[in-house]
């Protein structure tokens, strides 16, 4: 959980301001020790108000109080999902073409909301999505020492070891990932000097960069390549950037894993993360397996919910050999999503 005070500067400033007054009264006459464990706002037309908090669901009455009985819930209006759709867009759809494209859009602070209606294809190819029906608001935290645990295992001297994050959705891959980059970035006492980071944010979710100034702590050593697809932004940082250590979220296309060699060859390090379950599943997807046959990472990070949320799993080196794997009850936690 975050402190009280933390979660009030993170609603009132990046996340209330985008949602339609009704609903921005609702949320913010709860307790705010209540909303500490805060990941999610779902909004759906001619449905409940739901709230994820850590992986506990919660429904808000029209009071503004929690509840778990969806009879008592306030049900979000076609007018509310209309104006909060107006407020992001800043009354100008035609400023998220891109965003309508790809299905989400970024907040100021890393926060992204994503949104669901009837999608326009043009060529075999989604154009825009029209008549939005529903919204996820994901809130964005950072946890300074969320990768402790793991940072003995990712460095040797003053290099960082080739790391690839495994995570399910909602299993704070992203709060880890920007973590291990602020501490590489930074540096540890006793342990290792800072180096050079380039972050290439696709979908501004790590830094959080609000015109191109970084809201999260990534490190004082840290270039930010903000809304860059990722293969172009792994090239254009190893001409422009120097980096010691390059950082991308969630890979998964071909030209990702192309972008990855050519980094590789060119002598610089990577920290990656991807959607999946485990290393068994991730090599049966043909668009990575041959990241795996050529064992071009050389350690592996599983995350997952089995004690909450950013359970750290298992650990592997290059060879696939178990590093770490604790049982059950000895288990770290993020303790956030991301």
């Amino acid at each position: 959980m975050l402190p009280e005070r933390s979660t009030n500067r993170i609603l009132e400033n990046e996340i209330l301001p985008y949602l339609p007054r009704t609903l921005s009264l609702l949320i913010s006459s709860i307790p705010r020790i209540q909303l500490a464990a805060l990941t999610e706002i779902r909004l759906r037309k001619g449905k409940p108000l739901i709230l994820h908090l850590g992986l506990r669901e919660q429904f808000v009455d029209a009071d503004g109080r929690l509840t778990k009985n969806p009879e008592r819930a306030y049900v979000v209006s076609a007018a509310e999902i209309a104006a909060a759709l107006n407020i992001m867009s800043q009354s100008s759809l035609y400023a998220l073409e891109e965003e309508l494209r790809n299905g989400y859009l970024t907040l100021c602070g890393g926060h992204r909301v994503g949104f669901v209606g009837q999608a326009l294809v043009e060529g075999g190819k989604i154009r825009s999505i029209k008549h939005i029906s529903a919204f996820n608001v994901r809130i964005a935290r950072e946890i300074p020492g969320a990768a402790d645990a793991v940072m003995p295992y990712l460095i040797n001297m003053h290099r960082a070891y080739n790391t690839l994050i495994i995570s399910p959705p909602q299993c704070g891959k992203t709060t880890m990932l920007r973590d291990i980059a602020r501490q590489l970035s930074n540096g540890i006492p006793g342990m290792f000097s800072g180096i050079k980071v380039g972050i290439v944010d696709e979908r501004s979710e790590i830094a959080g960069a609000y015109e191109g100034v970084p809201q999260k702590n990534v490190g004082m050593r840290t270039d930010v390549l903000d809304a860059c697809p990722k293969a172009e932004g792994m090239i254009m940082l190893i001409r422009s950037m120097s980096p010691q250590v390059i950082v991308v979220d969630e890979i998964g296309k071909i030209e990702d894993v192309h972008a990855i060699e050519e980094a590789v060859r060119a002598g610089v390090n990577l920290l990656v993360s991807v959607h999946g379950t485990g290393i068994s599943q991730l090599k049966e997807r043909p668009s990575l397996h041959k990241l795996f046959r050529e064992r071009l990472f050389e350690r592996y990070i599983v995350l997952g919910c089995s004690r909450g949320v950013g359970t750290i799993e298992e650990i592997y080196d290059e060879q696939f050999t178990e590093l770490l794997h604790k049982p059950p009850g000895d288990r770290k936690e993020i303790k956030s999503c991301g």
